[in-house]
């Protein structure tokens, strides 16, 4: 099949393709500190129990160039990817984009790290690169529309591959029809099931997205053959994905103008737990600041727009790894603490007095209120509380809550540590082959 005969496949990849995201300032600005901040979630992740068994697992000891970031040791490529991509996303700190609905980064930074071991690529071409992947994986959740996420899928998973088989294609100077190519390996590899929240699968999801999507593009640099339409083909990514809500002219319309790192952006986490809980940890810890304590609490009420809190799984968990998911956990830690730690969210089983509270929280949906979508406006959380003394706390908070400068996140995620305090500083910076190499080498070091 030309790609006359695949006009939004050939779109999008000619997109991809004749992209050049150095020519906007603000664009590389974003990125490098969206950069900054998953390096602080990789290195405080390499620490994870979990992060070794998925390294043991996949064979960390095959030989290869690619380093391991918070660890002395380098592997091949595709083990590389895995493991980093785990690594970043172990914690559920790493940065998400309400157009893709799910973590951009942590998916694609991993494979182009992982490429660059065996190349010569200069630091402000793989930040470029990083864009375009992070813009096909935006626009793709775009046009996808809501019912992707809500049926079951995780959308990191899903569109991981081909946001990374984007950001490899860019890299590397890809024609459009070889990046064609490379999006449709990767898009056959989509995978990743929301089922797995609150497991070590899920962060996995990040891991094995990073792989598939670097794999893809080396099977079509490599003359590997693949369907080159998998957005026009009717039994393509969007009649098996999409339920009927796509808008495959979102694709490539408007491609770049503004570019969706700078656009709708990214939020950086401000706490280590599922992005739709962030919006009551910030009302918690508010509360908390005002003097409101657990004793006083009678009940708790969350109302949420239609599909808010899709991601939002658990009610009652047993542990802190569960309770990323609960919004009833994480207010109540808030509420109590007036903050919200990592140690909140470990694996051990949650604290008695957090959960006492946490019991007391129930959820209801305004069903008059518009379906939350990609659009950040339509998200909202409506907070109630009813006191024992028969007073009511009302409060309202509209989008997400994100921080700006991730650096104070970068010291406490590195725990101060020498080894990697340069880092922040030199991704501000980073252009040439000796400046990415410098950054390689201060991220290939041990986390403990």
């Amino acid at each position: 099949m030309t790609m006359s005969k695949a006009p939004i496949t050939a779109a999008f990849a000619m997109a991809i393709s004749n992209a050049d995201p150095r020519q906007d300032s603000a664009a590389m600005e974003a990125a490098r500190i969206a950069i900054i901040d998953f390096l602080a979630c990789a290195i405080a992740g390499a620490n994870d129990r979990t992060t070794d068994i998925l390294a043991k697992a996949v064979g960390v000891d095959l030989p290869g160039n690619a380093i391991l970031i918070g660890r002395a040791a380098k592997t091949d490529p595709l083990t590389a990817a895995v493991i980093n991509g785990y690594s970043g996303h172990v914690l559920d700190y790493d940065d998400v984009h309400s157009s893709v609905r799910g973590h951009p980064t942590t998916v694609i930074l991993p494979a182009l790290l992982a490429f660059a071991a065996d190349e010569s690529v200069r630091a402000d071409a793989l930040i470029a690169s990083y864009i375009v992947g992070l813009e096909a994986m935006a626009r793709l959740g775009l046009s996808l529309g809501s019912r992707h996420y809500e049926n079951g899928f995780h959308a990191t998973a899903t569109l991981g591959p081909i946001g990374v088989a984007a950001a490899i294609s860019h890299l590397t100077r890809a024609t459009a029809e070889k990046t064609a190519i490379a999006l449709g390996l990767a898009a056959t590899q989509a995978s990743g099931l929301r089922l797995q929240f609150g497991f070590d699968a899920k962060p996995y999801h990040a891991g094995m997205a990073a792989r598939s999507g670097l794999l893809a593009a080396r099977l079509a640099a490599a003359g590997f053959s693949g369907a080159p339409d998998f957005l026009d083909n009717p039994t393509g990514f969007y009649s098996a994905y999409g339920f009927g809500a796509s808008r495959p002219e979102l694709a490539s319309e408007n491609w770049g103008t503004p570019w969706q790192i700078a656009s709708r952006g990214l939020t950086l986490k401000a706490y280590p737990c599922c992005t739709a809980s962030h919006p009551v940890a910030s009302l918690g810890i508010e509360l908390h600041r005002e003097g409101l304590v657990a004793d006083q609490v009678e009940a708790v009420t969350f109302t949420y727009p239609p599909g808010a809190d899709a991601a939002l799984v658990v009610t009652k968990p047993e542990n802190g790894i569960e309770a990323r998911f609960s919004p009833e956990y994480v207010f109540a830690a808030a509420l109590l603490d007036g903050a919200l730690r990592l140690d909140h969210f470990d694996e051990r089983p949650v604290e008695d007095r957090i959960m006492a509270l946490a019991l007391k929280a129930s959820r209801r949906h305004d069903n008059t209120a518009p379906r939350m979508s990609s659009d950040p406006s339509t998200r909202f959380v409506l907070l109630d509380v009813a006191l024992k003394d028969g007073t009511k706390i009302h409060r309202r908070f509209d989008g997400l809550p994100s921080l700006t400068d991730p650096e104070q996140k970068f010291k406490n995620a590195t725990s101060g540590s020498s080894a990697f305090a340069d880092i922040p500083e030199l991704v501000r910076s980073m252009e040439s082959e000796a400046d990415l190499a410098h950054l390689l080498s201060l991220l290939n070091q041990t986390s403990l």
